[in-house]
């Protein structure tokens, strides 16, 4: 089957304008790196979302889920198969000091939400740009907070297109995973189990935490986040600012002067050069450390030939 034929089907089930055919990735990236993907694919129901996964499974075409960008490299030569974008299942709901949220909805808006109903737990979240899917797929946190101190449950997809609800226990969260990566799923939607909180007390930690972001990342340019998972006993960016680092980089790819942590797109990077970059702080780190940093980005695509 050709990529002209899957445009074709799909578009037979989902409107026009969610089906494109070689999508620049570059414009749905935090890095703003990444080639085109073949198809990509904006479903805004979950039917939708059931009947592309299925569709890719039946016809054992390639299906990549980029959610909001945030944790990911995408070389430059692009995607093969189906890249599938999650962010028109947005629909954030309060019910009680329950929260819900579909997979594409992005984590910040889910704790800004909470935050303004009086319920307190998400604070920690308020400053990750990722999506819900990314978010439970890692465990993300920040600040003290994990996304395994608040999940009730989620719902998710395989690989197969079947629905599953599955429990706290049952997402078998720990330190940037879970069975969402491991077998590979789909997140639709998740529930977060809350407390009430004191208003005043909630917006003073949201103003804290935002404070500190902003003063301690380099928001002004584009990245992927934290480029490497934290070493036992120890901290990504504190090895590699102690290795001289910061600064240094390929191409417009570059190590950040204000947290070694994050490796920026300064001048119109290219993954190749945000690549080479993460080989250069990994080999030097090696070298002075003996320590093998691992990534927490995920890097997908092919190179150019």
């Amino acid at each position: 089957m050709t990529k002209e034929r899957w445009l074709s089907d799909l578009r037979g089930f989902l409107p026009e304008e969610q089906v494109k055919v070689d999508e620049p990735l570059h414009l749905h990236t935090l890095t703003r790196m990444g080639g085109p993907a073949d198809i990509f694919v904006t479903p805004k129901t979950e039917d939708e979302t059931v009947y592309t996964v299925k569709y890719a499974y039946d016809n054992n075409i390639p299906l990549l889920l980029l959610g909001n960008g945030s944790n990911m490299v995408v070389r430059d030569g692009g995607v093969r198969g189906i890249v599938l974008n999650l962010k028109g299942l947005h629909v954030i709901r309060i019910d009680g000091a329950t929260v819900y949220a579909q997979g594409g909805a992005n984590i910040k808006e889910v704790s800004k939400t909470a935050a303004s109903h009086r319920l307190t737990g998400l604070e920690f979240a308020c400053g990750i740009p990722g999506s819900i899917g990314g978010a439970m797929a890692m465990n993300a946190g920040a600040y003290g907070g994990e996304i395994k101190d608040v999940i009730k449950q989620a719902t998710v997809l395989t690989r197969e297109g079947e629905k599953l609800i599955l429990s706290k226990e049952d997402l078998e969260l720990g330190y940037r995973k879970s069975i969402i990566t491991k077998k590979g799923y789909y997140v639709l939607s998740a529930e977060f189990a809350l407390e009430f909180g004191k208003q005043t007390v909630i917006d003073a930690k949201m103003s804290e935490l935002t404070y500190q972001r902003e003063t301690k990342q380099p928001l002004e340019f584009p990245s992927a986040g934290s480029v490497f998972k934290r070493p036992p006993g120890n901290f990504a960016g504190k090895l590699i600012q102690e290795s001289g680092l910061q600064g240094k980089g390929f191409g417009g790819a570059e190590v950040s002067t204000k947290h070694a942590g994050f490796i920026v797109n300064k001048n119109n990077a290219t993954a190749n050069d945000y690549i080479q970059t993460i080989e250069m702080v990994k080999s030097a780190v090696r070298e002075k450390f003996n320590i093998d940093l691992e990534l927490e980005v995920k890097i997908v695509g092919e190179d150019l030939v």
